[in-house]
């Protein structure tokens, strides 16, 4: 009989964390790789090489792939010859693993876990609870996937109860539009089908933990239906020309994993949960000689790419730039800022519209008349670092709040990641505004242009304090221009179009 302690089995969740926080899965890189290579769209191709390069960055570092370290699932599978020398469950030993990898010195982790969701909200400052999946089977091991699941791309999953007679193919096609680009594509979607409701979301979960294997199973062809549905969604997905960031080309998804489980005569289940380009997980197996070993990836499994800024790109000092100047920008373009930006997320635009509703001025050092506000919550800085991964978090969270803004504060404009909702773009076009995007997945690279960073106010609020970054050419793209032009339904209109055949007429 195996017996697994509890320090090996603690120890190990530890280290797995830590690893996948800054290295890929290597067929994710290869994947991605696959597809820049291949890649017309010029944006979308841009935006493939900035994940690529802070990938092989991430790795070389060891520091967080993405500024978003995730959830974290936990899928355990423990084989019933198995005997535990533990006082702790199972829960708890994940949570202790969870704690102290998040903590680590070396590589902290940005926690992200929020207790009592539906009121006060308090971080628990460790990451912890950890989401634990348990299952018997036979054997004398105990197989352990963990995944480090960012909220971006966990909002965007779907779920249908559909009729049985319903087509699911289309169902999937009328949902991936609605996802937008929150996701961070290109990435992978998952696909759970059949079981009860429950059981099919966990299905879809458990589906993105498979490798990426696609264009090896079109080589060969689908031997079942659940293959035929992969290549199928596959193919009619990418056909939709959503592209990477959103911003229209030929790859969407890498991969479409589809898994199925019996069900009722009445239903068809159905679910998607979508990996975003920080695909994050790792697998191994506990036999009861020690500590799992996790071999450490060769960084010749990266590709060599390197970005230099064309002579003739728009470089903005934030310093002096003027309303006219940024209505003079147009969707699509690159542009590289300069300069001094103030940060913001969820939970500031929440307190500093309470504040001004009530008449209240705003925190000292907290001044947006004619700057720009960053949609970010870094991970802490360590040894010589100004901050941490610090890449965009979705905008679309920020909507409700975007017209107040640009009324109330003078703000020029705003970065993130991702498209702006209808209520937005109404708001940016009525006060000449401009939204500009930043890669979604290049965290640690975007941190390489912040030359200086502080904390100006709600320091209470942790990674969703206002803090002021100077950078030095940042890259972002012109997403939503003063006229209400966005990039982000533009640019998938366009490759839709040219993917299938459509002659592209310029207006």
């Amino acid at each position: 009989m195996t017996i697994i302690k509890k320090d090996d089995f603690i120890q190990s969740v530890e280290d797995a964390l830590q690893y996948i926080s800054y290295y890929h899965p290597t067929d994710f890189i290869q994947a991605m790789n696959h597809a820049y290579l291949r890649e017309e769209s010029v944006p979308a191709k841009d935006a493939m090489a900035q994940i690529l390069i802070n990938s092989r960055m991430a790795a070389e570092g060891r520091r967080p792939i993405c500024q978003d370290t995730g959830i974290i699932t936990a899928f355990v599978k423990i084989g019933m010859n198995v005997q535990w020398d533990s006082d702790l469950t199972i829960q708890q030993m994940v949570n202790e693993g969870v704690t102290r990898a998040y903590a680590n010195p070396d590589n902290p982790l940005r926690a992200s876990v929020l207790a009592d969701p539906a009121g006060k909200r308090v971080n628990t400052k460790t990451n912890a609870p950890a989401v634990v999946h348990l299952e018997m089977v036979p054997g004398d091991t105990v197989e352990v996937h963990v995944a480090a699941k960012g909220g971006g791309s966990e909002a965007k999953s779907k779920f249908a109860m559909l009729n049985p007679s319903d087509d699911l193919v289309d169902w999937v096609l009328k949902m991936v539009p609605t996802m937008g680009a929150g996701w961070c594509p290109p990435g992978i979607l998952g696909i759970g089908i059949g079981g009860t409701a429950e059981k099919a979301m966990l299905l879809a979960k458990e589906a993105l933990l498979e490798p990426i294997d696609i264009n090896e199973l079109k080589a060969r062809g689908a031997k079942n239906r659940a293959e035929e549905l992969r290549i199928e969604i596959f193919d009619k997905v990418n056909a939709l020309g959503i592209g990477a960031q959103g911003l229209g080309g030929l790859t969407t998804v890498l991969d479409i994993k589809v898994s199925d489980f019996p069900t009722h005569a009445a239903n068809l289940p159905v679910a998607i949960i979508p990996n975003c380009a920080a695909t994050r997980h790792i697998h191994f197996t506990l036999d009861g000689s020690g500590v799992a070993e996790l071999k450490a990836p060769s960084l010749e499994d990266w590709p060599e790419i390197t970005q230099k800024a064309s002579a003739d790109i728009r470089r903005v000092n934030l310093e002096t730039v003027t309303p006219e100047e940024a209505q003079s920008w147009q969707a699509g373009e690159p542009i590289l800022l300069s300069g001094k930006i103030l940060t913001g997320r969820d939970a500031a635009h929440k307190r500093l519209q309470d504040m001004l509703s009530k008449g209240e001025s705003l925190p000292e050092g907290v001044d947006f008349k004619g700057r720009f506000i960053y949609y970010v919550g870094p991970v802490d800085a360590v040894r010589d670092e100004i901050v941490g991964p610090a890449g965009p978090t979705t905008a679309t969270r920020m909507d409700k709040f975007t017209g107040f803004m640009l009324e109330k504060t003078g703000l020029l404009g705003m970065i993130g990641k991702a498209e702006r909702g209808p209520m937005a773009i109404e708001a940016i076009k009525e006060h000449k505004a401009v939204y500009l995007m930043a890669v979604g997945g290049a965290a640690y690279l975007v941190s390489k242009a912040i030359r200086a960073a502080k904390v100006v106010a709600f320091e209470d609020l942790g990674m969703e304090a206002i803090y002021e970054f100077e950078v030095k050419d940042m890259p972002v793209t012109v997403a939503v221009d003063s006229t209400g032009d966005s990039v982000h339904q533009t640019g998938p209109e366009l490759w839709r179009n040219k993917i299938a055949g459509i002659p592209v007429v310029k207006q």
